[in-house]
C-alpha cells in the first residue's frame, strides 16, 4: 500500500517509505512520489538543488541522504515548507523559478504567481554549489546555460517539448552529450502531453 493516514488525521498522508505529506487541493497537482528519478547515488556531501520542488517529494527524500539541499518552487512554497517541517528534514526553500532573469507568470493547478526568474548559476550560488541537480520545471530547463552545469556531477531532469516547453536548447544538449554519460527514459511515471522523457546523466570522468 502506498498511502496511509498519518497521525490519525484524514488530512495527512504517509508514503510507502514513511515520508509524510499534508494534503493539498487536487487542483494543485501535488506530486508525492519520485519513481521516475534515480536518487540512490546522492552522497552525504553532495549539494543538491531541486528545481520545481512541488510539495517536496524529491527534496525531502534527498535530505535523508544529503546534508545540503536547496528546493526551488514558485507556486506551492507554503505546502512545501509545511512538508519539510513535518518530516524534520533540513531543506532550504526558495520561492522562485528557473529562467533568464525575466519576470514570468507561472500557473500550477488553480493558482498563478508572478516571479522573477533566476539562472541555475544563481541558484547554485545560493546553495553553495550544485553536485546533484533535479529539475522538473515545465520547459524552463531549456533556459539552462551550459556553463552553469560545470561541476554538476549528476542530473535528473524532466525534458519537455511543445506545447509545454521549447524551443529545445541544442547547445545544452550538446554540452550534456559531450560531458555526461546519459540515458533518457521515454516513458515517465505518468503520461503528460509535452513530456519528452526523463534524463539521467552522470558526468564523465575528467569532464
Amino acid at each position: 500500500m502506498y498511502w496511509k493516514h498519518a497521525f490519525g488525521s484524514p488530512d495527512v498522508i504517509a508514503a510507502y517509505d514513511g515520508v509524510v505529506f499534508g494534503r493539498v487541493p487536487d487542483a494543485a497537482d501535488a506530486v508525492y512520489l519520485v519513481g521516475e528519478y534515480h536518487i540512490d547515488d546522492i552522497r552525504p556531501e553532495d549539494v543538491v538543488v531541486d528545481i520545481g520542488a512541488n510539495v517536496g517529494a524529491f527534496c525531502i527524500r534527498a535530505a535523508r541522504r544529503s546534508r545540503h539541499v536547496l528546493a526551488v518552487e514558485p507556486v506551492l512554497g507554503e505546502a512545501l515548507r509545511e512538508n519539510v517541517r513535518a518530516n524534520g528534514t533540513d531543506v532550504t526553500v526558495i520561492e522562485g523559478a528557473l529562467g533568464d532573469g525575466s519576470v514570468e507568470q507561472i500557473t500550477w493547478g488553480n493558482k498563478t504567481v508572478t516571479v522573477t526568474t533566476h539562472t541555475l548559476g544563481e541558484f547554485a550560488g545560493m546553495a553553495g554549489g550544485c553536485d546533484f541537480l533535479k529539475c522538473d520545471c515545465e520547459g524552463a530547463e531549456w533556459s539552462i546555460r551550459p556553463k552553469d552545469l560545470d561541476g554538476v556531477r549528476r542530473i535528473e531532469m524532466e525534458l519537455h517539448v511543445p506545447p509545454i516547453g521549447g524551443p529545445v536548447n541544442r547547445a545544452l544538449l550538446d554540452y550534456i552529450g559531450e560531458h555526461y554519460d546519459f540515458e533518457i527514459d521515454r516513458t515517465p511515471g505518468y503520461d503528460v502531453l509535452g513530456v519528452m522523457g526523463v534524463l539521467h546523466a552522470v558526468r564523465k570522468s575528467g569532464r
